[in-house]
């Protein structure tokens, strides 16, 4: 063993046995080394270890101090045998904890003041100069006026749904299935929507443009990149349809790229790069890329909507922190964005491509199955008679988690055999296997239901 992990063996046995305790500080650097007969540069490199792990925390010019080591060592029983496919946060071992750590510092000397007073409600004008930098780099051309930060991208949403829109339309198109928490919004304001079937191949153009023509639709909400839960992604082609029908039919349409910074092939193109206009409003979240507790995202509004999404987004929260508006600002400034984005696009990549491997080897016949790019999404379409709650059930008691689609769809869409995978908080190396148990629970499932056919 060398000779760092035997410090760092050594901090978490005394953690273990109590000897050190939360807020406890480390021993100096020095007073250790001396104990352990190692040299300076180990202590450190063991310290480094344990703040990596988020087992302790600096204090400059102060030391090392422990931090809450009970919840930070726990593991509960079998935990190490589950595999989940219910979690559609980021990776954790992936999230840049301690770059961010850094950016809140900084963004609390750079802003200081502003702490102590009301902000800007679009958001801090530095910080969006810094977006529509970034913005760029997905072909979304903007300017910071037209860039309104939101506390997620989901509020951005939830306000959009219940403004009056130029075009003086009232109902709503979304995607079937679609997000969750979408619907959970149009309910909740009681808007009237439509739905439109997403397939394996994409959106029903035909079924689409009906709508846009004889639904009084005031606008379109769309995931056109790596769509939740089916993983799909539009082509160009698609993508320019679909907008020249919303200009044909006088219809906005909320583009969710929330996923497109995943986007690898960067000769994909957002539906905003074919709307000169302003009929389609983009948005986006820093969520599921970096940190899910940073609720931070963005909406690029068109001038017209300016004022009365201003009103609502002052109503709502009166402005986004500042603390995280600033830290984000330094982060992406810095370049550490771009950074994290080329690691998480790779691990996401080789997860979705296990994904698929799996699904093509071991799913029987009768299943329906997306294939997915990001790494985050896909979809399983059960065989007859089975209900995405039976296998979820099944497969519990077995240690793989599972999440039904059934809550994804309109009243009347509404299918109980679908169940969304999502690889984001997978351990890769579980995928396979996890894919396996799933095709066995299926197929066990299947023979019950036709023995209890046989016996009635």
């Amino acid at each position: 063993m060398k000779k760092y992990m035997e410090v760092i063996a050594r901090i978490k046995q005394d953690m273990e046995g109590g000897v050190l305790q939360r807020g406890d500080q480390l021993p100096s650097i020095r007073s250790l080394s001396l104990e352990l007969n190692c040299s300076l540069n180990t202590v450190i490199k063991a310290y480094q270890q344990l703040e990596l792990e988020h087992l302790v925390y600096t204090v400059p010019r102060s030391g090392y101090f422990v931090v809450d080591h009970e919840r930070s060592n726990k593991v509960e029983p079998g935990e190490g045998n589950v595999i989940d496919f219910a979690s559609a946060g980021p990776d954790p071992e992936a999230m840049p904890y301690r770059d961010f750590q850094h950016s809140m510092n900084q963004a609390i000397e750079r802003y200081r003041q502003d702490l102590f007073t009301y902000s800007e409600i679009q958001g801090l004008y530095s910080l969006r100069v810094q977006l529509a930098r970034q913005l760029r780099d997905v072909q979304v051309f903007t300017v910071p006026e037209h860039i309104f930060v939101v506390t997620g991208s989901q509020q951005a949403l939830h306000l959009l749904i219940s403004l009056p829109f130029p075009n003086g339309k009232s109902n709503i198109a979304v995607e079937q299935p679609t997000h969750s928490s979408m619907l959970a919004s149009i309910r909740q304001q009681g808007v009237h929507a439509y739905g439109v079937d997403i397939t394996l191949d994409g959106v029903n153009l035909e079924q689409l443009e009906r709508l846009f023509q004889t639904g009084d639709i005031k606008l379109f909400y769309t995931v056109s990149r790596f769509h939740n839960p089916t993983g799909y992604s539009y082509t160009n082609e698609q993508k320019k349809k679909i907008v020249e029908l919303a200009q044909k039919y006088d219809v906005y349409i909320i583009e969710d790229d929330y996923l497109g910074d995943l986007d690898h092939n960067n000769k994909q193109d957002p539906m905003f790069a074919y709307d000169p206009s302003g009929r389609v409003i983009y948005t986006k979240s820093f969520s599921k890329v970096m940190l899910p507790g940073l609720r931070l995202g963005l909406a690029v509004i068109p001038p017209e909507l300016h004022e009365s999404f201003l009103h609502a987004k002052y109503a709502a929260d009166v402005h986004t922190p500042v603390l995280m508006q600033g830290a984000l600002e330094i982060y992406l400034e810095n370049g550490m964005f771009e950074t994290h984005l080329y690691k998480m696009r790779t691990i996401y990549r080789s997860k979705a491509e296990k994904l698929k491997e799996a699904c093509k080897r071991y799913l029987p016949a009768g299943t329906v199955y997306s294939e997915p790019r990001s790494g985050f999404y896909a979809i399983l379409e059960l065989p007859s008679p089975l209900t995405g709650e039976q296998l979820r059930n099944h497969l519990g008691r077995r240690g793989v988690l599972l999440t039904e689609a059934s809550n994804m769809y309109l009243p009347q869409f509404q299918k109980d055999n679908v169940i969304r995978l999502s690889v984001s908080q997978a351990a890769e190396e579980k995928i396979d296997r996890g894919i396996m148990l799933i095709a066995e629970g299926i197929k066990e499932l299947l023979v019950s239901s036709r023995k209890c056919i046989q016996f009635i």
